[in-house]
């Protein structure tokens, strides 16, 4: 097979898939380690404590309604200023297919992978204590219902141990004053 036939042989030629993969590979939940910048992270931050039955989860799955369009809410994910506004914490996002974003003051980094106008979101998505170039895969789909929106969360890929922060902190850190942000 030729460098042609076959794309892996040529190492400066990367595809699609392999960029998403490895943004994949490199993100990863709202765990936060005890150090960051040599600061200990703010209170809110920090790791639940895990239980033995989610120690070798490495996906979660959320549904929440919250009352608002989805259009508000695929807005407040996708703008600086609205993120930081609901979390408390700085927030650069580039709210195009592709663009890197850092939220939570730094403590959550990646790339938007795909993005439908009010429908869905899908990010490569990692914390700074993790391994570098250790990504997740997380996705919001927004399905308008009666007064609200059902959003619903898939957070597939991130590493085993870290179920039981992550899935806290996604009701904590995005959920809950999203909620309080939007009503």
């Amino acid at each position: 097979m030729s460098e042609h036939e076959n794309p892996r042989a040529d190492t400066s030629y990367t595809t699609r898939r392999q960029l998403i993969t490895a943004a994949v590979l490199a993100f990863g939940g709202l765990a936060v380690g005890t150090e960051v910048r040599g600061q200990a992270p703010p209170q809110s931050m920090q790791e639940a404590p895990g239980t033995a039955a989610n120690a070798a989860r490495t996906s979660l799955h959320q549904e929440v309604v919250i009352k608002a369009e989805p259009r508000r809410i695929y807005e407040a994910l996708l703008d600086s200023k609205q993120f930081a506004a609901f979390s408390g914490l700085a927030a650069d996002i580039d709210r195009n297919p592709g663009g890197a974003f850092t939220m939570f003051g730094g403590l959550i980094a990646g790339r938007n992978v795909e993005l439908t106008p009010n429908a869905c979101i899908v990010q490569a998505w990692r914390p700074s204590h993790w391994e570098p170039s250790v990504y997740s895969i997380v996705r919001f789909d927004f399905k308008a219902q009666d007064g609200g929106t059902l959003v619903v969360l898939d957070h597939k890929g991130f590493p085993a141990g870290d179920y039981d922060s992550l899935y806290a902190g996604w009701t904590g850190h995005y959920f809950d004053p999203l909620k309080k942000f939007l009503a």
